[in-house]
């Protein structure tokens, strides 16, 4: 569903649609486009600032689209416990980009989460809704290139 097709299905909403509006633009898009929040503020006559400043409270919202495989690695109590922060120094390094960036050719995205819900598997990472248990550096190492081979 395109923007004006989500406004439009919300026409006579009022500020407080704002978070549901944000959440099916996002679901649709992929993220929230500058352009999207300016057409959203004049929608609901709030001023982007505000509508910006709601998106970032929330760890939901993003404003770059993601990759093409969308690393999610968790720094719950277990994970952490267990290596997650030495396999995200390795996952920033080996595809040069910080959590929460897209590589440049729109290949990979990393997303730093509080939880996954998956303890027993610890340290966990998710791509694309595929889980990979007990990750270390060596095997993170391998599944990137895995992933890096499958597209060159």
């Amino acid at each position: 569903m395109q923007i004006e097709e989500i406004l439009i299905a919300h026409k006579d909403s009022e500020k407080d649609s704002l978070i549901p509006i944000l959440q099916e633009i996002q679901e649709s898009e992929g993220f929230l486009s500058k352009e999207a929040v300016i057409r959203v503020g004049k929608h609901l006559d709030i001023p982007t600032s505000r509508i910006f400043g709601v998106a970032t409270f929330y760890n939901q919202f993003r404003f770059e689209p993601t990759g093409k495989y969308h690393i999610q690695i968790c720094r719950g109590t277990a994970c952490h416990v267990l290596g997650s922060s030495t396999v995200l120094d390795v996952i920033e390094k080996q595809l040069k980009i910080k959590a929460g960036k897209t590589t440049r050719d729109g290949l990979f995205s990393i997303e730093v989460v509080a939880c996954i819900g998956a303890c027993g598997l610890a340290p966990v990472i998710c791509i694309n809704g595929e889980f990979h248990a007990k990750v270390t550096p060596e095997k993170i190492k391998q599944i990137v290139e895995t992933l890096k081979n499958q597209n060159s």
